[in-house]
Order: structure tokens, then C-alpha cells, then sequence
């Protein structure tokens, strides 16, 4: 039986990934702790979807919570890992460092600390495009430099990287990390641009654009990104290559105020906008560099930004019932 341990099952990318991986014959064994950065309403309802799966077991449990994970390995002994699960969000760390260092740092030890000593065969993990800093050279590639990272997020993030690193280094762990870029879509998360800005646009409020508009995301949608993940973990562990790190976007990267545009084509309103200077943490612009990525799993982003914007406002206003 194919059966992979994955952190994060409730969030985001997490829930939509568990929905693939079952759909392609896994067993999965889900990791959440509903941390409420968030309306945990939302990520219970994803739950709910998965909680109808065959195929799925469900541990309400903290990645930082080392007994626990090791009781859940012991039960479950999993092929492989997905870790998905981390405190998110560039801004929120300014102002809580201590959930980043919990989750992202201490978190992180022991869920691959638990995988090497249970004989896991390969390690995946979530990075992020906010590891380049403000790197001026584009589109970011996975050998530019990553040692000026602008947020406690994003160093936190580098750690994992370099964790895993010294795992595959001494252990010959194979390690893969994947550097996600501004992911988006249904079932997506509050706290980013598309879900604020449609919430705002459709209740009649200002939306904040920050850097006065001039900012430029590579956005990703949420199927290319299980997608990606799904081609990395079928093909498993590259053995003559025991650590590995790719960028995971869209490659078409999207001016915010062109973001905005289709936001309002799709919503039939314009919106009100209240520019704002560059926020702390941030980043002008991310483009990612998927070469390697397409060379090792032979695989190109599809979903336009057009598309996927207008798939997001369909799924709000069902959701939300508008």
C-alpha cells in the first residue's frame, strides 16, 4: 500500500493535495492542529470534504508535539513524508516570531528527525519564494543566492532547507523541497491578497494595494501546485541526488494592479483602493525559474491567471453563499 504521512491536511495546499494523493490510490495519514491564524471554520469544512475519503486518517496533533508524532509514526509507519504544515504569512511574523520558531523551526526538527530514525524513504517539504529576499536578478533560480532573506518567515523557511541539507548530508536522507510561489485558488487562504481584495470589493470596502501598485507576483494556482507535488512524490527519491530543491511556479509572472483588473471583471465592480507604501518584510516582485523542475518531472504550469482568478470568484460566492 502506498501510504504517505502528510502535515498541514486542513490547510490550503495540504487539503487539496490529500484530495489528489487519494484520488491516485494513496493512504493517507493527515496532520493538523487547526491553528486559528485563521478562520478555522474554513479549514474544518476542508476536513469535512477529506473525512469522506476512504482512504484517510485524520490525527488532530501539533508537528512541535514530539511524542505525539513519533506514537502516530509507530502506528502508522509511512512510505514517505509530506510536510506541508508551518505557520504561514511574511507580515504575521513581525509581530509573532515565536509562532514561526514553534512550528517552522522546532516543528520541523522533529517531524524530520521522526522520519530518519522510522527509515522514511523520502522526505518532502514546503519552502517558499519569499527565501530570495529582495534579489534583483529574475527569474529566481534555485542556484541564486538565498542569504538575505527580509522576513523571520523567510528565514525560518531557508532553515528547513538547510536542515534538510545536513539530513541528507550525513544520513543520505533524501530530501526534497519545493519553493512555492504565491498560490492561489478555491478553498485559498483569508489572510492573501485574492480572498481580501474579493471580500472587500463585494462588501463595498477599500482594498489596501501596497508599494502603490507596483508590485509584480508569480502567481500559481492551486492545481498546478498539487500537480507538481503529486509528479515529485510518484517519481520518489532520486538516488543519485539525496538532496533536492526546486521552485514551483506559474513562470508567468502578473503586475498587481493587473491582478486587481481581473479581480473587478470578474466581480462586475470596480474597486475602491487605498494605496499604501511597501510593507515591512516584503518583496517587489518573485518570478520563478522552473527549468529544473520540468527537466527532472517533465511538467509546465497551465492554469492562466485569468482563468484562475475567475475559478476563485466562482468558488467564493458558492462558498459564501453571495
Amino acid at each position: 500500500m502506498k501510504k504517505i504521512l502528510l502535515t498541514g491536511c486542513a490547510g490550503f495546499i495540504g487539503a487539496a493535495t490529500t484530495e489528489k494523493l487519494i484520488e491516485n490510490g494513496y493512504h493517507v495519514i493527515g496532520i493538523d492542529n487547526l491553528n486559528p491564524y485563521y478562520d478555522v471554520t474554513l479549514k474544518e469544512n476542508r476536513l469535512k470534504k477529506l473525512k469522506e475519503k476512504q482512504k484517510f486518517q485524520f490525527y488532530l496533533a501539533d508537528i512541535s508535539d514530539e511524542k505525539k508524532i513519533k506514537e502516530i509514526f509507530n502506528q502508522e509507519k509511512p512510505n514517505s513524508v509530506l510536510h506541508l504544515a508551518a505557520q504561514a504569512g511574511v507580515r504575521y511574523s513581525i509581530d509573532h516570531p515565536e509562532s514561526y520558531i514553534k512550528s517552522n523551526l522546532n516543528g520541523f526538527y522533529v517531524m524530520i528527525e521522526t522520519a530518519k530514525q522510522m527509515g522514511v524513504s523520502h522526505f518532502v517539504y514546503a519552502s517558499t519564494s519569499s527565501v530570495y529576499g529582495a534579489n534583483k536578478k529574475t527569474p529566481f533560480s534555485v542556484s541564486d543566492s538565498t542569504e538575505n532573506p527580509l522576513s523571520l518567515y523567510a528565514a525560518t523557511k531557508k532553515s528547513n532547507e538547510l536542515m534538510a541539507h545536513s539530513y541528507s548530508s550525513i544520513f543520505k536522507m533524501h530530501t526534497t523541497g519545493l519553493r512555492f510561489f504565491t498560490v492561489y485558488g478555491p478553498w485559498g487562504r483569508p489572510d492573501m491578497a485574492l480572498f481580501k481584495f474579493t471580500k472587500n470589493i463585494l462588501e463595498g470596502r477599500p482594498i489596501d494595494v501596497y508599494n502603490n501598485g507596483n508590485h509584480t507576483r508569480d502567481f500559481t494556482y492551486i492545481s498546478d501546485i498539487v500537480e507538481g507535488l503529486l509528479r515529485v512524490i510518484e517519481k520518489g527519491a532520486d538516488v543519485s541526488k539525496v538532496y533536492r530543491v526546486y521552485n514551483l511556479g506559474s513562470e508567468r509572472p502578473v503586475p498587481l494592479m493587473r491582478y486587481i483588473e481581473l479581480i473587478e471583471k470578474f466581480l462586475g465592480k470596480t474597486a475602491e483602493k487605498n494605496y499604501m507604501p511597501l510593507q515591512l518584510g516584503d518583496v517587489e516582485s518573485t518570478f520563478a525559474d522552473m527549468s529544473e523542475f520540468e527537466r527532472d518531472f517533465n511538467f509546465k504550469p497551465k492554469v492562466s491567471t485569468e482563468a484562475g482568478v475567475e475559478n476563485f470568484i466562482k468558488w467564493y460566492k458558492e462558498y459564501f453563499k453571495v
